[in-house]
């Protein structure tokens, strides 16, 4: 097998997926199982060993790349010509982007290669953070900022003749997630790089992402992401990091010599699972560490007997079947093809993941019993967590562990964060379903379940209803199991991502839990984002203006030290350069929209912005709802009233789930409305109404700085903590807000007068609902008003939205809107009569932002790093 840190000529070999036993150059594919014996008796197979002389020479010829402007020139030339076959007359900015990457990626593998050395040679406790998203976005420009070689590559590209601004366009933001759960993955990723710690993050490389969004007659319509169609040069391609993973098949019940029974899951579908690996760089260090990304392919790819039986289809059947596991990102499963395909995507994913942390842990040579002290895994929700029983399974069925030792190890390994207390985001899985594709994995959950509950039963005895509502099997026609039960019995700590997130976690998901376990296996590690890409990379202007006030760059990795600009914040010359800025990124986003969408819109009015996934209790309906009522009531006033209104632009942007017909809706009515409201004469100069689509990294870069206010309006109790409130003000924005979620803990360090705060509280919202369902309630005035507009044709015909009006109505307004939109309204107006005194506005956005240090991912990762992982920094010298 080969070492991670192997050099990036081995990384590539020219064997296919095909190669499961042995390859031409005598190398075996990776394997959990025994190793096969070498010549020399140490079941390893042989590797290059070097003599000193030849060492030294390799050495020599191995120097690292040289960072300065004439050096990275040359680098780029030769990838130009050498690795693109391109010359002078053939170049374009396209393959110059390219050129640029594999240049940077060259610099990247120095680092990455001397990383993964330091840390074999080290062997330090490792966290293994696994994430279904990864949601990077562009990786050129961030990786040359985080490596501090972004102006020598400006002046030696501007040597050549082109633009590195430009370049940096050119690249296709990476398909791996879909909003907040994998972005946030990516920053972890980006703090664990910049705090040294030993880390390595396992995914899916999804062929086609989630989908690509766009608007036809207002709705949304889905497209194929073909982000790799022109390959991706940041990966390394690993054919020699190789497992198989299976399903189906049958399970045989054996006697092995010790008397013991013994399990054999055997008679399986198989596939392989490739590795491609993404170096992370860190900023102001060496240090850079990995994404393992797995892409599944046929173990057979090619039936020749059936294509020469003119059976074309049949004899690439196997190889279309594999590589479906791996090509989309959350296939639809509300049909029965699709929950196959999702669960053996999953499966397939903590299947090679875990079978690649053994391979390395084995490398060790230590026992078992060390396993915990040298492997940390983090679930980030419940997606990975089917990873607990396939642990169990391989310690028991494969080491021959005793049921009891490998259940000590697997609690001890695994940590779980939970994402949401929405009950129908907590995933289940049907038993027939599971039986039929993991036979044996099944088992091992049932077996899990009957051991755990038999532990609770001697605490609680008689205490039936407790067992019912703890049991990871829930009863039913047909039983389920509950992902999120089996994540809390199988990790030794649970945590939640903002405090009162938290707080409900334990009062409302898992309150027996907490009474069985205790208080210390849950924890609060608040969500934050990494400001080298939210600030450094996406507010260049702002980034640098911050650097020259206070004489140094230190907040990139000490975020606290914004407090300083508090001093500066009614300073009139400050605020002056602090909302040009501003202005500057209205700008852009301005010409982005004109260029993107075909409306102008002004960078002097205010500009409004929520930009998430569409969901329900997201709001983004109560958001288009306020959108109305304003247009109304713009064109009910006079023309001299209406030149006394603060002008506002309201922008949207995000994706909806394909199945989710109810958001989809959403969106048909901010497009219909957009026609209406953007084209009529006398209130286009005050309101525009722009919905932006296909939404990803990218365009937040563009949307995010250029924010005045952002609405973070989830109904309270519903929003885990969000981390696109903490983006918007880290670059000035203000927000308005329910009492939900990182809201909460964002409200306490910026101060009252610096945020717009409304709703009712998490504790009334069982009570709103039950009065609104029980008792009638009329919906509030001015939302009627709205309602009645929709169902009169104003924006569309009116058939088109009434199962979105109906939730309002004959579904009883679960996310309570009509209870909330009084207040949302009169939030609004404050915030369209602070915005007119523009002094006192930079002061609350200077402040604000200057506020921002608690929310850096860097102290959300020493939070996971020193209470929940046990892990210590490993530093890479320089």
């Amino acid at each position: 097998m080969m070492s991670n840190a192997g050099p990036p000529s081995l990384a590539k070999l020219s064997l296919g997926p095909v190669a499961l036993k042995q390859s031409n150059s005598g190398r075996t594919r990776s394997s959990t199982g025994p190793p096969p014996l070498s010549a020399g008796g140490s079941g390893m197979t042989a590797f290059w060993s070097a003599d000193e002389s030849a060492l030294k020479r390799w050495n020599e010829l191995t120097e690292e790349e040289s960072n300065d402007p004439e050096a990275v020139a040359r680098s780029f030339c030769k990838h130009a010509t050498k690795t693109l076959a391109r010359g002078s007359f053939n170049m374009d900015k396209f393959a110059a982007y390219y050129a640029a990457a594999y240049s940077v990626r060259d610099r990247l593998i120095d680092r990455w290669n001397a990383t993964q050395n330091y840390h074999s040679a080290k062997n330090p406790k490792r966290i293994y953070y696994m994430s279904l998203e990864f949601l990077l976005g562009r990786t050129l420009d961030n990786a040359m900022l985080n490596m501090e070689v972004k102006p020598a590559f400006d002046e030696a590209l501007d040597g050549l003749g082109f633009t590195l601004e430009d370049l940096i366009e050119e690249e296709t933001d990476a398909a791996l997630g879909n909003g907040g759960l994998g972005r946030l993955a990516a920053c972890f990723m980006d703090s664990m790089a910049t705090l040294d710690y030993p880390a390595w993050g396992y995914g899916i490389r999804y062929q086609y992402g989630i989908f690509q969004q766009r608007i036809m007659d207002g709705y949304q319509t889905e497209f194929p992401d073909y982000w790799l169609n022109f390959g991706n040069p940041w990966e390394v391609e690993r054919l020699d990091v190789c497992y198989e993973v299976r399903f189906r098949g049958h399970v045989s019940k054996v006697t092995d010599s010790s008397n013991r029974a013994r399990y054999i899951w055997e008679g399986c579908e198989k596939v392989l699972a490739i590795g491609y690996d993404n170096p992370i760089p860190g900023y102001g260090t060496k240090n850079c560490i990995n994404i393992r990304l797995w892409s599944s392919k046929p173990t057979k790819e090619f039936d020749f007997a059936s294509f020469n039986d003119g059976n074309y289809d049949k004899s690439v059947e196997d190889q279309k079947a594999a590589e479906n596991i791996t090509a989309v990102l959350y296939p639809n499963d509300n049909h029965m093809v699709g929950k196959i395909l999702r669960l053996k995507q999953q499966y397939f994913f903590v299947s090679a993941t875990l079978q690649d942390i053994i391979r390395r842990f084995k490398k060790s040579n230590l026992p078992w019993s060390q396993f915990p002290n040298q492997v940390s895994i983090q679930l980030n929700d419940t997606h990975p967590t089917l990873g607990i029983a396939e642990l169990q399974r391989i310690l028991v069925d494969e080491e021959s562990l005793l049921w009891d030792q490998a259940w000590d190890i697997v609690t001890k390994t695994y940590s779980f964060t939970n994402h949401t207390v929405l009950p129908e985001a907590l995933e289940k899985w049907a038993v027939p379903l599971m039986q039929d594709l993991l036979p044996r994995l099944m088992m091992i959950i049932f077996d899990i379940n009957l051991y755990f509950l038999q532990k609770v039963e001697r605490v609680y005895p008689g205490d039936r209803d407790r067992l019912r509502r703890m049991s990871i099997v829930i009863e039913g026609q047909p039983q389920y199991i509950s992902m999120a039960h089996l994540a809390v019995v199988g990790s030794h700590t649970v945590n939640g991502v903002a405090a009162l997130h938290s707080e409900l976690v334990k009062s409302m998901l898992f309150q027996d839990f907490v009474e069985y376990f205790g208080e210390l296996h849950f924890t609060n590690v608040t969500n934050g984002v990494t400001p080298r890409r939210w600030l450094h990379q996406a507010n260049p202007r702002l980034s640098n203006l911050i650097a020259s006030k206070l004489g140094n760059e230190n907040f990139l990795k000490h975020l606290n030290e914004l407090t300083q600009l508090k001093a500066f914040a009614a300073e009139p010359t400050f605020q002056k350069d602090w909302m040009e800025i501003k202005y500057q990124n209205k700008v852009r986003l301005a010409n982005y929209i004109r260029a993107h969408c075909g409306v102008d819109v002004s960078p002097d009015a205010l500009f409004d912005i929520q930009c998430k996934r569409f969901h329900e209790y997201k709001r983004q309906f109560m958001n288009i709802l306020g959108v109305i009522h304003r247009y109304k009531r713009l064109k009910a006033l006079s023309a001299e009233d209406r030149a006394k209104e603060t002008k506002k632009v309201v922008i949207f942007a995000g994706k909806s789930a394909p199945g989710y017909y109810i958001a989809k809706l959403i969106i048909k009515l901010i497009n219909n409305a957009a026609e209406v409201i953007n084209e009529d004469p006398d209130t286009a100069e005050y309101l525009k109404l722009v919905f932006i689509p296909n939404y990803n990294v990218s365009l937040a870069e563009i949307i995010i700085p250029a924010s005045d206010i952002s609405q973070h309006i989830s109904t309270a109790g519903t929003e885990a903590s969000g981390t696109s409130n903490m983006k918007f003000v880290l670059n000035g924005g203000l927000i308005i807000g329910t009492v939900d979620g990182a809201n909460i803990e964002i409200g306490e360090e910026v101060g009252e007068e610096n945020i717009w705060l409304f709703g009712a509280l998490t504790p009334d919202v069982e009570d709103i609902r039950h009065d609104q369902r029980y008792h009638s309630l009329a919906l509030d005035p001015a939302l009627d008003l709205v309602i009645k507009s929709i169902q009169s044709g104003d924006f569309g015909e009116p058939y088109i939205f009434e199962p979105l009006v109906s939730t309002l109505t004959v579904g009883h307004d679960f996310y309570i809107i009509s209870k909330d939109f009084p207040a949302y309204l009169e939030t609004l107006g404050a915030i369209d009569v602070a915005f007119k005194d523009k002094s006192a506005w930079a002061k609350k956005s200077i402040n604000a932002a200057a506020s921002m240090g608690k929310f850096s991912s860097d102290r959300s990762i020493e939070e996971y790093a020193q209470r929940i992982w046990n892990i210590e920094p490993v530093t890479v010298p320089k």
